[in-house]
């Protein structure tokens, strides 16, 4: 029986063919058999990918003979490209869709301007001597809020996000201006969409900056459910979650009944993208229902206009 993995990768640097980038890795993949999801930017290359694992680590050894990704780091886990529908490869102004290409500057070395990388270790290091001073280290979800209800840091700020775009809006809403001159530590899933959180807080006046190297991931596992994490790890692939070891509790609550589930569903829309969490009980709810917004929309008098009669001839 063969064996296969999934590896997630990302790498800042200046890319001035992205357009060439994409074609390679597309073929790349292809003639690896692997499926997946890969963004190219001006910014560098982010990706999700899996097969078996003599192919994807035939994909890592060729993608590293790139100069700019000789050092990339690739995270490995479980899976494969049946946990993918299908192979995408795109070009894109973001590597992380924040809405803000102009105000993101990179060079060889990653993000300019970004937060401190500390690794799980000099994360509990750093609240630990901040505790002793008497000052609390606030940690700060860089997902959307929907990945932090199956799981996230003790204590965390959530923003209420739906899209990585709504980050922008909340930072300068003021809701966390009392963070600027505290400790913060930002965290998601792989540590990509804290390269450009962490820039984009500092700009906006967030004195001590700091990211998870690594994102939770690395954190998982290190410390697997032993450390400050509470509850699973949102994923992008066709397992939706996954457990940092047997001791994960459930943190999530069911959306009709608030028993503990970390399942989350789309609704009858299959057009839909607003996921919600749903016990075993519930299921039948999302699988035979629309959610809400849907709900709503289709209610609403549409709003195209009247056709315009034909002209006869």
């Amino acid at each position: 029986m063969s064996i296969s993995r999934i590896v997630l990768y990302y790498t800042f640097t200046p890319l001035s063919d992205p357009e060439a980038v994409r074609l390679w890795q597309h073929t790349l993949c292809r003639e690896l058999g692997l499926k997946g999801r890969i963004i190219v930017s001006p910014h560098g290359l982010n990706g999700t990918v899996g097969g078996e694992l003599s192919a994807v680590k035939q994909y890592v050894k060729q993608t590293r003979t790139y100069g700019p990704f000789r050092d990339m780091e690739f995270k490995w886990s479980d899976g494969g490209a049946e946990d993918f529908p299908r192979l995408s490869v795109k070009v894109r102004p973001e590597l992380v869709a924040f809405g803000v290409p102009d105000e993101v500057q990179v060079d060889e070395s990653g993000v300019i301007g970004g937060g401190q990388h500390l690794t799980p270790h000099e994360v509990h290091e750093l609240v630990d001597a901040r505790r002793a001073e008497g000052v609390e280290v606030a940690f700060f979800d860089g997902r959307n809020a929907v990945e932090a209800r199956i799981g996230r840091f003790k204590d965390a700020v959530v923003p209420e996000t739906e899209t990585t775009r709504d980050f922008v809006a909340e930072l300068d809403s003021g809701k966390y201006d009392h963070l600027k001159d505290q400790p913060v530590v930002t965290y998601c899933t792989g540590g990509i969409r804290c390269e450009v959180l962490s820039s984009l807080m500092r700009n906006r006046g967030f004195e001590e900056v700091y990211q998870l190297d690594g994102g939770i991931v690395r954190y998982g596992e290190t410390y697997g459910d032993s450390g400050l994490w509470e509850g699973e790890l949102y994923v992008f692939d066709g397992r939706m979650n996954t457990r940092f070891s047997q001791d994960s509790v459930t943190v999530g609550e069911c959306t009709r009944c608030a028993a503990p589930t970390s399942t989350l569903h789309n609704c009858l829309d299959r057009g839909c993208s607003t996921l919600q969490l749903y016990c075993e009980d519930c299921r039948h709810i999302p699988e035979t229902t629309r959610c809400a917004a849907c709900e709503d929309r289709l209610s609403r008098p549409s709003q195209l206009p009247a056709p315009v009669p034909l002209e006869r001839s």
